[in-house]
């Protein structure tokens, strides 16, 4: 009877962290750039009772007896279906279609990936310099941060589908610039460590960075400049989950309720 305990405890525990995964999913429904999660649930440890198979006597037994102790999670599983575009006729706005990923560099000088590109300018050494919002450096594929003079008007920038940079003189003349935003991608993406502020990080199980310009085997991501891309969350999907979890957990504490009311009738047995 104690066993039913533990496990609809475990249960009620898992449910708490898929509440806690799509709580995350919905408050992050307008972040740039996010992709939904999604928990993943493993058995946990049978304990059989009785195996099933022939004995000595050729009586046979078709069917094992077993007990299973409960649930546990066992991962979260990131989803990087492309979220809506969203036109914002902002020149440092880009937005990926394709499985790529914009590189910066954060506070300790590591390389670090996002889908979110909301870029913005910072003036240094009378240059200008191209950051994310909180001020971390965008990369080319010389792993150089990426630079405009002073005198150039950020609104003639332009940004191709490959992302290379050039600029519009007054003279309408296109001027190529001598710089390439620098994209990658990744073997396994759900590899990939989330960091917090829209930013990833490379581990041993999503392997190292693979720079598109390098790799011919891999499909091209295409940047889309003045747009945003919107995170992948839908909410009708994700309230529906909500309360399927919600139900889960419920069942799962009124199991605990019944075996605890099992348990008292047990005690109170007059010998």
């Amino acid at each position: 009877m104690m066993r039913s305990l533990y496990t609809a405890a475990s249960g009620m525990k898992t449910q708490q962290m898929n509440v806690d995964t799509i709580s995350n999913n919905l408050a992050n429904v307008n972040t740039t750039g996010f992709k939904k999660e999604r928990l993943e649930f493993k058995s946990l440890l049978y304990e059989t009772l009785a195996k099933a198979g022939t004995d000595q006597q050729g009586n046979g037994k078709p069917v094992n007896l077993q007990v299973g102790h409960g649930v546990k999670p066992v991962g979260t599983v990131r989803s990087y279906t492309i979220g809506t575009i969203q036109k914002t006729d902002n020149p440092l706005d880009l937005a990926i279609t394709g499985d790529g990923f914009f590189t910066v560099k954060d506070q300790s000088g590591s390389q670090v990936y996002t889908k979110d590109g909301s870029f913005k300018i910072a003036l240094v050494d009378d240059r200008q310099m191209l950051i994310t919002s909180d001020g971390y450096q965008v990369l080319d594929i010389n792993d150089e941060p990426i630079y405009f003079d002073s005198n150039i008007d950020i609104k003639k920038i332009s940004i191709s589908s490959e992302g290379n940079f050039s600029y519009v003189t007054n003279d309408n003349e296109v001027v190529p610039m001598d710089s390439k935003m620098k994209m990658v991608q990744f073997r396994n993406v759900n590899g990939l460590e989330a960091l917090g502020n829209n930013l990833l990080r490379a581990t041993s199980s999503s392997g190292e960075a693979i720079l598109e310009e390098d790799d011919e085997d891999v499909v091209k991501s295409q940047i889309v400049q003045g747009s945003l891309e919107g995170s992948n969350v839908q909410v009708v999907e994700e309230m529906v989950n909500l309360i399927v979890a919600q139900r889960a957990y419920e069942v799962s504490s009124k199991a605990i309720q019944a075996s605890d009311e099992m348990l008292s009738q047990a005690n109170n047995l007059k010998r």
